[in-house]
């Protein structure tokens, strides 16, 4: 009787055309919400403009400035939406698919994420797990990470490439994406689970 060897790593792979689904999605969202946004912030600032214009002496000014400062942010945050979309395009025409989306070992977590030139690697002790969140209309998986973790924490690699930060701290003015759709993935988020608390010893798992 032969002896059975140890499975050292666990793959989760991609289903192509479900991962093709969501980056359309994710286009639209993105780019309807970034030009929405737009919208208001260039109302409002239009407003503004038009009322310090219109009413000079009238002691308005310092609540058009003020509304002028509070609708600035808007319009970057779109303007970096629509660049973060554009970028993505590029990247994804220059970049075939990867069929792996995560790999676990003993060792560590490994990520495969979009945009990103090579793979995150993250040990376990850097790692809480995984939040199943919708956003888009579907569900996808959110990476959290320990308190205090960054690209230069022992272990970790590939958190400081721009693809990651964002997916993983996305910019406080932009719409968080997700990194994985749950349904682009080969295996069900109860294996996962199972998966994560194995490997990781029980320090990570699936967030509720």
């Amino acid at each position: 009787m032969s002896e059975q060897v140890p499975v050292q790593t666990f793959v989760v792979g991609i289903d192509r055309e479900a991962v093709l689904r969501r980056r359309g999605r994710v286009r639209a969202g993105l780019r309807q919400g970034a030009w929405v946004t737009a919208g208001i912030g260039a109302l409002g600032i239009g407003i503004a403009v038009y009322a310090l214009v219109a009413f000079q002496g009238s002691g308005m000014w310092p609540f058009m400035l003020l509304l002028v400062a509070s609708m600035a942010p808007l319009v970057a945050s779109s303007v970096l939406a629509l660049r973060l979309v554009k970028e993505r395009e590029q990247w994804f025409a220059a970049n075939e698919l990867q069929p792996v989306a995560l790999r676990m070992s003993p060792k560590a977590l490994e990520l495969a994420c979009e945009g990103a030139s090579y793979a995150v690697m993250l040990p376990w002790a850097s790692v809480r797990g995984f939040q199943q969140v919708k956003i888009f209309g579907q569900y996808v998986l959110e990476l959290k990470l320990q308190p205090g973790v960054g690209a230069t924490t022992a272990g970790v690699r590939g958190l400081d490439q721009p693809a990651v930060r964002a997916v993983v701290k996305p910019h406080p003015l932009l719409r968080p994406t997700g990194m994985f759709a749950v349904n682009a993935l080969d295996q069900p988020i109860h294996v996962i689970d199972q998966a994560l608390q194995h490997y990781s010893g029980g320090k990570t798992a699936m967030l509720r």
